[in-house]
């Protein structure tokens, strides 16, 4: 067991844990934050992506050594009921998800995509999403409500 000082939302917290043990472990278990989800365990649906210092990552393959020292940001950082963030509610308005799983790894990937380019083509947006399935479908939908919350945060 060993302990690490992690930053996470804007809150820093210490872990005794394994050094091998998933950052979605942490995050789930440890700091009861569910919105990074277990899909796959080997960083092929995306539904478990997080940020770690801006940069998407699939935290069911991240050992929490790896984030130890980094600004981790999870869906549950966003925004609130009553202030949803651009993304949420443009995922919201395009009826982007329809069962949820994909939703967290696909608003934190459009998340990282829209803080380093505002203004992204709709391939650059499929470029930033490609990797993460949605088994409902809704990759259209998914796409729109990232042009959506493009076009509200320049505005």
């Amino acid at each position: 067991m060993a302990s690490f000082r992690l930053h996470v939302n804007g809150k820093t917290t210490t872990v005794s844990v394994e050094p091998g043990t998933p950052l979605l472990y942490v995050l789930r278990n440890d700091l009861e934050l569910n919105g990074p989800k277990f899909g796959c365990g080997l960083a092929q649906c995306g539904a478990c992506t997080v940020l770690m210092d801006g940069k998407p990552v699939r935290s069911c393959v991240t050992p929490v050594s790896a984030a130890a020292n980094t600004r981790v940001t999870t869906i549950e950082s966003l925004g609130t009921l009553e202030r949803l963030h651009p993304l949420q509610r443009a995922f919201i308005e395009e009826q982007a998800c329809q069962c949820g799983y994909c939703g967290n790894g696909m608003v934190m990937s459009a998340k990282a995509l829209l803080d380093r380019n505002p203004g992204p083509s709709e391939l650059e947006i499929k470029q930033a999403l490609n990797g993460h399935l949605c088994r409902c479908a809704s990759h259209n939908r998914i796409v729109r409500a990232v042009q959506r919350a493009a076009k509200e945060m320049r505005s």
